[in-house]
């Protein structure tokens, strides 16, 4: 290894991504240092890009990522059964392990992530694991994935099997373990259960296929592309609704016979799909927002369909990371996830500013990632 890598970094007042020659991270207890394969291009990042969502700059983003261990912070690193050499792939949330909610097992609500990650971009000493040239901080979005190299702690990495592809399984640690959270965390979906899918983009091509794996039938896929639709039938879903063209929630209750969904996914974050997916529940039926929204984006709701009916509307922003990820895994190993059928662009590390302006302009179907080498 040498002393520096390269980096995609988000500067200062800048809406774009400049790859510059930093220093190389060093990893901690209970952390490894990962070899970087690619990196997923997610519309979070995105959100950060473009200021709707805080965080410090200057910063290296990107949260999804498969690669290889070369070092350990530790020489014991007694807590893990992966090894040098290792393929692993990485999710996004990065349990501490040791607060409150890690202890019960709800590593989505760790309080160490969002409170030291999400908010200051360092791990849970305060501290980055990043620099620029010049030695100042350098924020870390979850691992900091759009590198050459991530530090990553140890409770956040899976074991990659041989025979998943490397490089699309980098979508794993986000588009599918947030999928996977939100079908059988939030949603609770069940064999038989009617689904609905409101934006079929990176998660909600990865929610088409945990939901098939679930058993759910029918499984309903909204979006305003055709070229998004047409994938998501490929991938899992049995109808699908241009809401372009048609009033989305009333074709949702003539494909189910009047009834609705009996949960309905929302992918986007945008008041309007967010009320679009109320509208098409069944009584009983379960609303799961999953979109980040921009900024502080709020949703008018009627509230009696919502008491009568006996509407949930629960928000889903990953799942559980020390049981789930391996769960993921486990499912992409089975077949029954095709990370490589979500994978629709590669870019190298010097093009990551052209992937995100892409992602802006809607141009990707399912999910880019940033390829390494």
């Amino acid at each position: 290894m040498t002393e520096t890598m390269r980096a995609a970094v988000l500067l200062g007042d800048e809406s774009s991504l400049e790859v510059v020659q930093v220093p190389m991270p060093a990893p901690r207890t209970g952390e490894a240092l990962v070899k970087v394969r690619a990196c997923g291009v997610c519309h979070t990042d995105l959100h950060v890009i473009k200021r709707e969502v805080a965080f410090p700059r200057p910063a290296v983003l990107g949260h999804e990522i498969s690669g290889t261990i070369v070092a350990f912070g530790d020489a014991e690193h007694a807590d893990t059964t992966l090894a040098i050499g290792d393929d692993v792939v990485g999710a996004f949330i990065m349990p501490c392990t040791e607060c409150d909610a890690c202890r019960r097992g709800r590593d989505d609500l760790c309080a160490n992530f969002f409170g030291q990650n999400r908010l200051r971009g360092t791990l849970y000493d305060g501290e980055s694991r990043l620099s620029m040239p010049d030695g100042s901080f350098l924020a870390m979005y979850s691992m900091g994935g759009l590198a050459e190299y991530a530090v990553v702690p140890l409770a956040a990495l899976t074991k990659l099997p041989p025979a998943l592809d490397p490089i699309a399984s980098a979508i794993l640690g986000c588009a599918a373990f947030t999928s996977y959270g939100a079908v059988h965390r939030a949603g609770h979906v069940e064999p038989g259960d009617a689904v609905a899918v409101v934006a079929v983009g990176g998660v909600g091509s990865g929610v088409l296929q945990v939901a098939r794996a679930a058993g759910a039938d029918p499984i309903i896929a909204i979006d305003v592309a055709d070229d998004k639709l047409q994938a998501a039938m490929r991938l899992g879903a049995t109808h699908t609704i241009n809401s372009m063209t048609t009033d989305a929630p009333a074709r949702v209750r003539e494909i189910t016979d009047g009834r609705g969904v009996d949960v309905a996914f929302e992918a986007l974050g945008w008041p309007a799909t967010f009320r679009q997916a109320v509208d098409m529940l069944a009584d009983g039926g379960r609303m799961v927002a999953i979109g980040i929204a921009a900024g502080r984006a709020t949703a008018e709701l009627e509230i009696t369909p919502i008491v009568r009916r006996g509407y949930t509307i629960t928000g889903s922003f990953g799942a559980r990371t020390r049981r789930d990820l391996p769960a993921v895994v486990d499912l992409a190993a089975s077949g029954a996830f095709d990370a490589t059928g979500v994978v629709t662009r590669h870019y190298p590390l010097d093009d990551a500013d052209a992937a995100y302006r892409a992602l802006a302009n809607g141009e990707i179907t399912g999910r880019a990632v940033i390829v390494m080498e």
